[in-house]
C-alpha cells in the first residue's frame, strides 16, 4: 500500500497559484497546471475549491492581506522608517522575478478591474498597503527623517510610484527591477528629506 499523499495547506497552494500565474498568466492557467506547481491533483483542488474562479477569489483574498507580512517584515529588518519605504522596492520582487512573470501577474488586474468580487480584494489590498506606507512616514516623520508633509498625500504619491515604476521596469527592462523601483522611490521621498 503506498503512503496517503501529503495535504498541502490552503497557503501553500495559494503561493503555488501565484508561482503559476507569474509563469503562465491568469488567462491561460488551468487547475491542473496550479496541481502541478503544489503537487497535487486536479480533483483535489476542485474538491477544496470547486472551480479555477473559486480558486482565483481564494488567491486574490489571500493577496488583499499581504501587507499585513510586508510591513511587519520591513519594520523587522529595517530599524530606519524611510529605509523600511526604500525597501518596499524589493518586496515588489513577490510580482515576479523577470519581466514576463511580472507581466504576467499583472495580467491579474484584470480581474480585478471588471469583476467586483475581484476588485474588493483589490480594494482592500490597496487600501492596506497605502495604509502601511503611511505609517511608516509617520514613523520617519517622528524620528527626523522626513520633514513635514501631508502623510496621507505622500502616502498615495509613493503607492502610485511603486506601481507605475514597477510597470515601466517591465516596459523598459533595465537592469534589476528592486533598482530601478528605488530610484524611483528616492526621487519621491528625497525632497521630503528633514
Amino acid at each position: 500500500m503506498s503512503p496517503r499523499p501529503r495535504q498541502n495547506t490552503d497557503i501553500e497552494i495559494l503561493q503555488a497559484a501565484f508561482r503559476a500565474i507569474a509563469r503562465l498568466g491568469p488567462a491561460k492557467l488551468t487547475l491542473a497546471d496550479v496541481a502541478q506547481e503544489a503537487g497535487v491533483t486536479a480533483a483535489s483542488l476542485v474538491q477544496r475549491f470547486g472551480s479555477k474562479r473559486a480558486l482565483l477569489l481564494a488567491a486574490a483574498a489571500d493577496a488583499a492581506g499581504g501587507h499585513v507580512y510586508i510591513f511587519s517584515g520591513l519594520r523587522s529588518k529595517h530599524r530606519s522608517p524611510l529605509a523600511a519605504l526604500l525597501g518596499l522596492a524589493d518586496c515588489m520582487t513577490v510580482m515576479g522575478s523577470n519581466p514576463d512573470e511580472v507581466a504576467h501577474t499583472l495580467a491579474f488586474l484584470q480581474f480585478d478591474l471588471t469583476d467586483d468580487e475581484f476588485l474588493e480584494h483589490a480594494q482592500a489590498g490597496a487600501l492596506g498597503m497605502r495604509a502601511g506606507i503611511a505609517s511608516l512616514i509617520r514613523d520617519a516623520r517622528a524620528q527626523g527623517e522626513l520633514g513635514p508633509c501631508d502623510v496621507n498625500r505622500l502616502a498615495r504619491t509613493v503607492q502610485a510610484t511603486l506601481n507605475g515604476s514597477l510597470l515601466e521596469w517591465t516596459i523598459h527592462r533595465e537592469g534589476p527591477m528592486e533598482a530601478w523601483l528605488r530610484k524611483d522611490l528616492r526621487a519621491v521621498l528625497d525632497p521630503h528629506r528633514a
